[in-house]
């Protein structure tokens, strides 16, 4: 993304170089410069503290440049031989302007500016603290690999390159947020992604405005339709594997400088249902598990609300030996049915809440408050029935099976409760109809949400209900291109 630096030339004369720089930057302590004659011309190697290896600059940069000697050199010849023939750095780039030399001292580049040349040439020379490649903590798996993005785009982008090897694979970075100035990288197969939804998401990502992008919440938005959809049609994910198994289906990939997730679109309904563990067990068992989570989404989003329903609209439904124990529970306690399972539903996101913010040293506290004290209290002192609190409890538990939904879960969970406790399995239908009807009508860049089961594709149903063998697989070769084609 330009900013307004980009229109202002470097100046040639050095000390007037040096005095417009400290200018812009506003004296700021971390920017050093260290003048020097190298081969009796006037230079200056400036770079940021902290972003620069101090190894690298001393052994491949400093001392190489102070040992040469040419004879009767120009400022600009003198840089045309450092960028020739002197292999300081592999990535030597050359800038005209003082937004792009920013940028590159502020992405940990030395960046040497010669007396009498109107451009300035960077080494590459990043030596920043990092965290080391290490587990993901929110994707969880038994026989996959135990490594992880970090918050560095170029270690990510290399994990990626590392799985992936073909030379279709492209990456390509680009910038935006006019105060960050964010690295944003694209990545896709060439092969499998057409080159009109490529200048779409670029288009999309140019379009941004904002001032600083530093999570994909900043991204996420301009990558979603305008229009308003319950659930995201944009993935993310913190495995590199996981996003490399969608880059071969035909997906695009965003990665963000400082942020350890990937975003990658579109995202289809069925990926909430798939873990990477799901294709190292037997088929027979993966298809098992998933549709144990189809079963655990249905509980996890239905089942308080179906509660409400039958206990206050429709007690026939249940036998007289259920009928008599609910009616028992019930009896003592002062509150209605649903402003009592509402209630127990919003302590949960609350305490929930706590213990995600919480340190985690005293974040055991929170379970243990929530779970004997709030809990075993309530329903001793008649506040909440048992029944209730059960029902509540595999609800929450079945939302943890698929963490990625959990935020539209939370809230749908309680206006289904809303609906049943007003119009019984009649308002549950009408608002199951709404959310049908959204999810139906949501796509992304032509993608539709609900593919394969709606448009129905017959040659992907084999990794969405069940889980097919890698023998069988390999003879479909499905990729998401084909829906868009079909659609």
């Amino acid at each position: 993304m330009k900013t307004h630096l980009h229109t202002v030339p470097i100046i040639p004369e050095l000390e007037k170089n040096i005095s417009k720089i400290k200018e812009i930057s506003g004296g700021t302590s971390e920017l050093l410069f260290n003048e020097v004659n190298i081969s009796g011309i006037h230079c200056c190697l400036m770079c940021c503290e902290g972003l620069v290896s101090t190894a690298v600059l001393t052994q491949l940069v400093i001392k190489p440049l102070m040992e040469l000697e040419l004879d009767s050199v120009s400022p600009k010849g003198l840089l045309e031989h450092v960028n020739s023939n002197m292999m300081l750095s592999i990535d030597r780039p050359i800038a005209d302007n003082y937004g792009d030399m920013f940028r590159l001292l502020n992405s940990g580049f030395i960046v040497l500016a010669v007396d009498g040349a109107d451009y300035i040439l960077a080494f590459g020379a990043q030596g920043h603290e990092r965290r080391g490649i290490t587990e993901p903590s929110g994707e969880n798996n038994l026989t996959g690999s135990h490594d992880g993005f970090t918050e560095l785009i170029r270690t990510n982008m290399s994990l990626i390159r590392r799985r992936i090897k073909s030379p279709h694979y492209v990456q390509k970075l680009i910038v935006t947020g006019d105060t960050s100035q964010t690295d944003i990288c694209i990545c896709y197969m060439s092969d499998r992604v057409p080159q009109h939804l490529i200048d779409r998401i670029l288009q999309s990502i140019e379009n941004i405005k904002l001032e600083s992008v530093f999570s994909t919440g900043y991204i996420k938005p301009f990558l979603e339709p305008k229009k308003k959809s319950i659930f995201s049609s944009v993935g993310m994910t913190e495995r590199p594997d996981v996003l490399c198994s969608k880059l071969t289906e035909g997906r695009v990939a965003v990665l963000i400088d400082g942020n350890p997730y990937a975003l990658y679109i579109p995202k289809l309904v069925s990926d909430n249902f798939q873990t990477l563990d799901d294709y190292n067990f037997k088929p027979y068992f993966g298809t098992f598990i998933r549709w144990l989570k189809y079963a655990a989404f249905l509980l996890a989003l239905l089942l308080p609300a179906f509660y409400v329903a039958v206990a206050v609209h429709h007690p026939e439904m249940l036998n007289s030996t259920l009928l008599l124990i609910l009616a028992d529970a019930e009896k003592n306690a002062p509150f209605s049915i649903t402003a009592e399972t509402v209630g127990v539903l919003l302590m949960y996101e609350i305490i929930k809440e706590a213990g995600i913010r919480l340190p985690k040293v005293v974040g055991g506290a929170v379970s243990i408050v929530a779970g004997i004290i709030i809990g075993d209290s309530a329903v001793k002192s008649g506040l909440i029935s048992t029944p209730l609190l059960t029902v509540a409890a595999i609800s929450v538990i079945s939302g943890f099976v698929m963490p990625g939904l959990s935020q539209s879960i939370s809230v749908l969970r309680i206006i289904f409760v809303i609906c049943g406790g007003i119009w019984g399995l009649f308002g549950m239908s009408l608002c199951a109809s709404v959310v049908l009807f959204n999810i139906c009508s949501t796509e992304d860049y032509g993608f539709p949400y609900t593919a394969p089961f709606s448009p129905f594709f017959g040659k992907a149903m084999g990794d969405t209900l069940v889980r097919t063998g890698f023998r069988k697989k390999q003879e479909q070769n499905f990729t998401v291109e084909e829906l868009h084609e079909q659609n």
